[in-house]
């Protein structure tokens, strides 16, 4: 039924935003258009709707998008690229450790990271009496007692890459994440955002989908 009356005809138009449809008397609604997009998040900024200590938040720096959700975290002091998404299931795959998206930071430690520290990093650390995965780690750049390190993880455990190096004895100095899913910030400066190519979203939904494949048939085998 549209607006109280029996439909018949199956080219009858309808607006989504004024007419009201009910299929067996229950209220259809439209599906919300969907959005994607990628932030590029400065440090000092929360990733949540609200703070009761009035701090700043991601959408200080976005406009209104109802429905849309931050897939994944990044802490307040940590920087870099965020993607948002209403796409409930594409976020669940991006996120959930056992599709294994992989995601690359930028580090800057107060101290001299070794070879040796390298090792134990890519090898598996425990935090909290459990393993992490191994990682990649490369090095960037070693001078004056500081260390520029690029380290690429496929978990998203809480403040994991910050936790994984104060294990080792190493305080970060700067955590900026630089690529998720294969996205990368591509020059956006920070503290700006935008929306995501179309041919961007099929490569997560691609990417999503060949990680679930990959994850089954492990699985079963």
């Amino acid at each position: 039924m549209v607006n109280g009356q029996t439909v018949q005809d199956l080219g009858v138009k309808i607006d989504d935003k004024r007419d009201r449809v009910l299929v067996d008397g229950k209220t259809v609604k439209a599906r919300p258009e969907l959005v994607y997009l990628a932030l590029n998040k400065p440090a000092g900024y929360l990733v949540t709707r609200s703070d009761p200590f009035g701090r700043p938040t991601i959408w200080n720096l976005l406009p209104a998008f109802p429905g849309v959700n931050p897939v994944g975290r990044l802490d307040f002091a940590s920087e870099g690229l965020l993607l948002l998404t209403n796409d409930g299931e594409l976020s669940f795959r991006l996120t959930h450790p056992k599709f294994e998206i992989l995601k690359a930071y930028v580090v800057r430690v107060r101290s001299e990271v070794t070879t040796a520290d390298i090792g134990k990093l890519e090898k598996g650390i425990f935090l909290e009496g459990r393993k992490t995965a191994p990682a990649k780690v490369r090095s960037l750049e070693a001078h004056r007692g500081k260390s520029v390190l690029e380290i690429e993880i496929h978990e998203g455990r809480k403040r994991e890459v910050r936790q994984m190096f104060e294990q080792l004895g190493h305080r970060l100095e700067k955590l900026k994440r630089v690529s998720f899913a294969g996205l990368t910030l591509k020059h956006l400066p920070s503290g700006r955002w935008r929306h995501l190519t179309r041919d961007e979203v099929q490569k997560l939904r691609r990417l999503a989908k060949m990680a679930n494949a990959q994850k089954s048939g492990t699985e079963s085998g």
